[in-house]
């Protein structure tokens, strides 16, 4: 297998404004070869779902899910370009997914644009005292710093989270799906999540496990 470098996933994605994680695979797929990626991207529908995501969406729906005996409640509101399409089962099967992910897996931000400058720098010193403690070469701190990050984007940003029913692929990469086989542009806007007695002392129990036995999956 040609080995993908990190240029070749910028190109791709500049070509077709998949993913990086989407194009990293497809170029792994294809063998390093650009075009052949493309098609692969095309196939998923991940290429012809970039070309929609420029489009103006302000329909949609605000879902709600409520985790069992009322502990966890979350509200979404996520965006299509029409009435009709808001009105599927498909997107509203969609939005109650993201809701529940959202109440299991805790996001802070939506995408890491979202993250403020402060907290990330903050994060950053955190982990440089981390790495430096660690005895790691002073020159090499700021690679494993960035390395550490996307670590953090993943844990926090709703987008790069691990979609809990499918941990094989990103909300982001759902998102695109959805939008290639539905036809409109969809947008998570915003959302909040509320957690029984937050702040205050309690016992902790693991959410993800509980949500999907709710959901007996």
């Amino acid at each position: 297998m040609s080995a993908v470098s990190a240029a070749m996933v910028k190109e791709l994605r500049e070509k077709t404004g998949a993913g990086m994680l989407d194009c990293k695979k497809a170029l792994e797929a294809a063998n390093g070869d650009m075009t052949k990626a493309i098609e692969v991207l095309r196939e998923k529908g991940l290429a012809a779902a970039a070309n929609k995501a420029g489009r103006i969406a302000t329909e949609g729906a605000v879902g709600s899910y409520i985790h069992a005996g009322g502990r966890i409640g979350v509200l979404v509101e996520i965006n299509c370009e029409t009435d009709f399409v808001a009105k599927t089962d498909q997107f509203k099967d969609f939005v109650k997914d993201i809701a529940m992910h959202i109440s299991a897996s805790n996001p802070k931000f939506i995408s890491r644009d979202e993250v403020p400058l402060e907290e990330l720098e903050k994060e950053r010193e955190i982990l440089k005292a981390q790495a430096l403690n660690e005895g790691k070469p002073a020159h090499i701190v700021d690679k494993m710093v960035e390395g550490r990050l996307s670590k953090y984007y993943e844990e926090f940003c709703l987008l790069e989270q691990s979609f809990i029913k499918d941990p094989d692929k990103t909300i982001e990469t759902l998102v695109k799906e959805k939008i290639a086989t539905i036809g409109e542009n969809i947008s998570i806007r915003r959302f909040v999540r509320f957690e029984l007695g937050e702040g205050l002392e309690k016992k902790v129990d693991n959410f993800v496990e509980e949500v999907m036995a709710q959901a007996k999956m």
